[in-house]
Order: C-alpha cells, then structure tokens, then sequence
C-alpha cells in the first residue's frame, strides 16, 4: 500500500478563495487515492464546500480560524500580526508533523517570509528560491527556472545552492536522468557576465553532482529545450518570467486581432481551429502553476493567486510528488557529496532534515 501523503492547504489564500481550494482538492483526491487533507480557514465557509464532494469528506481535517493573509499586507506585517492566519496555521501543520507539504494561493511575498520563518533552510542551504517549469518548443519537455524573485541579490554561493536544488527537482520530478544545467548569463562565452557568474560556474564546473553544468545561457535558450535547468538571481529570473507572460499574451492578443480585421482568416478559422486548440493547450498556464519554495525543511509550493482550480490542482499535485519523492533528502544528499569532493567549499551540511520551531516572538 501506498504511503498516505497529507497536504496542508491555505483554503483563504487567492483572489476566488476558498471555492477553487477545495475544488482543486477535489480534482486532485480523484487522481490520488492516498492523498489526504489538512485545510485551514474559516469552516463555516469551507464546510459547506467539502460536503460537496464525496471524495474530500473522509479526507480531509479541517483547522478553523477566521484570520487571513490579505494581498496586500506586507511580509513583515503578516509575520508579526498573521500568527493566527489560515497560511500561518498550514504552514504550522508541516512544521508540527502533520502535514508533508503546503500549498497556498496566497500572498506570495508573505508566504515566503512565513515559511522560511517557521520552516527554516535546509543544511547547507542559505536562501530558499521560488522555481518553476517553464514550457519549451520540445513537446513534453519543460525547463526548471529559478529564481523567480525570491532574492533579489545573489552571490556565487546562492546561484550554485539554486543549481543543486533545481538539478535534483528535474531528477526526481521530470525524470531527468542526468539534468543539463546552465547559468543564465548576457553571453554564452566564458568570460561574460559579473564576477559572481564565473564564480558560480567556477565551482558548478565537474563539482555538481548527478547533472551536467554545461555553462552560461542567453535568454533565447529558456525555451529551446536543450537545458533541463537555468539558474540566476531573483530579479532577473522574475523579469524573464513576466516578460515571457507578456510576451505570451502580447501574441495572443494579435493573432485575435489578425483574424477580425481579415475576413479571409475568418472564414479560414474552422479549417485551423484544432491546431490553435492544440496549441492552446500546450500553453495553457494552469498546467505550469506551483512555483516551488525549494530549500526550506518543510515542502512548500506557491499556486498562481488567479487560478481556477484546475490550476490549483496541478500544484497540489507539485507538492504530492515533492513530498512522495522524498525531495529534501535528496537534496542533503547531493549537497554532502559536493562537499566531499571539494572539502574547501562554503556549503556546510547537517544531519537534521525535520522543520525546526520557530521562536516566538
């Protein structure tokens, strides 16, 4: 049988909060039948909308509590006046044992600052970096990028910490034997870039271990599908990433246009129709939503705050795989073998892998 694999859930986190929680719970419980629940949130709002689906009735915990994380409330804020918050309290519940991971729709920057907060970074991890999969033109095949605004500045340090934590999540989760790594760089040459770039790859080059540093990449490489990784700092991972959405619907946009200005391509849509749905389909949003908060003790994911709840499934379906996958572990492991190769290097790793408590105060 199965290992049960309980997820905690912000169900007030998000802008169509709680009903796309709960139904992307549902959708995900009938895919995996040893998921279980722990939901926190207002109960006289969310009990209604368990009892709605069979499937979530006999799996799933409810923690109430009326407080919650609003989008604008600042990181800070929320830490100091958001202890007893639907994200705090499912955060709370991977830190306690309950749950294997969380997931929230909530507040990005709040979320962060939470989790790492009461979560901690794993041994031999100085900063957690937001990842996600980015799509490529190589049907089924996307790329990890990260980071995606987490940090903002890096050092050489962090970006080869973001080379491991990204490299083993294309191991283990997309099933990349041996993940090619790249540096995201103004050049592919050796000697572009900032000094912290060429250290970071000074170190990466034949130290990374179960993957392949193969050096710096330029921005039209994200989506060629060549690389199963691309690392850099938190703001230009999050530059790229809004320019690729913008760019996206930009596209989008013209091709709607093109196509009521010309009647000819109107009376031409039904015979292209399918190859635009398909289309549609490879680039649909919701199948790319759950950044992952890798780095942290406890498993961690981010949905999209204006997902529905296919969308929301999909990154409970992130955490599931991190947390089956055993992610961490993996992780620790990888870091400790770096360090036995090159017994000079910064990264220093612990045995304790469980969340450590939080102080009070």
């Amino acid at each position: 049988m199965s290992k049960i694999i309980t997820i905690s859930l912000d169900a007030m986190g998000g802008d169509d909060a709680p009903e796309i929680v709960i139904d992307g719970a549902a959708k995900a419980a009938h895919e995996l039948s040893n998921v279980r629940f722990v939901i926190a949130g207002d109960e006289g709002k969310i009990g209604p909308l368990i009892s709605k689906h069979k499937v979530l009735k006999n799996i799933s915990e409810v923690i109430h509590t009326p407080d919650v994380v609003t989008a604008d409330m600042k990181p800070s804020v929320a830490l100091r006046q958001g202890r007893n918050s639907s994200m705090r309290l499912a955060i709370n519940a991977v830190k306690d044992g309950k749950a294997d991971a969380i997931v929230s729709a909530g507040n990005t920057g709040a979320l962060m600052a939470i989790a790492k907060f009461v979560l901690k970074t794993l041994p031999g991890v100085t900063r957690p970096a937001i990842a996600s999969i980015m799509p490529t033109v190589k049907k089924g095949k996307g790329v990890v990028f990260l980071d995606l605004g987490a940090n903002l500045e890096c050092s050489s340090r962090n970006l080869v910490e973001f080379a491991v934590l990204g490299s083993v999540y294309s191991r283990l989760i997309a099933n990349q034997d041996r993940p090619k790594v790249g540096i995201l760089n103004i050049g592919s040459e050796e000697m572009k870039g900032h000094e912290t770039l060429r250290e970071a790859a000074d170190i990466l080059e034949g130290h990374l271990q179960d993957a392949e540093y193969t050096g710096f990449a330029e921005g039209t490489d994200i989506h060629k599908g060549d690389l199963d990784v691309i690392v850099t700092d938190g703001f230009t991972g999050n530059v790229a990433l809004k320019t690729v959405e913008g760019t996206a619907k930009m596209i989008a946009h013209m091709v709607k246009d093109s196509f009521k200005t010309s009647p000819l391509a109107y009376l031409g849509l039904p015979f292209i129709f399918p190859a635009f749905k398909k289309l549609k389909s490879r680039m649909d949003p919701r199948l790319y939503n759950g950044g992952m908060f890798l780095g942290l003790k406890g498993l961690c994911v981010k949905s999209h705050g204006g997902t529905d709840a296919v969308g929301f499934a999909n990154a409970i379906m992130v955490a599931y795989m991190l947390a089956e996958k055993n992610f961490n572990h993996h992780v620790a492991d990888v870091l400790s073998r770096m360090v036995h190769d090159d017994p000079d290097s910064e990264i220093e790793v612990e045995d304790d892998l469980s969340p450590q408590r939080a102080e009070e105060g």
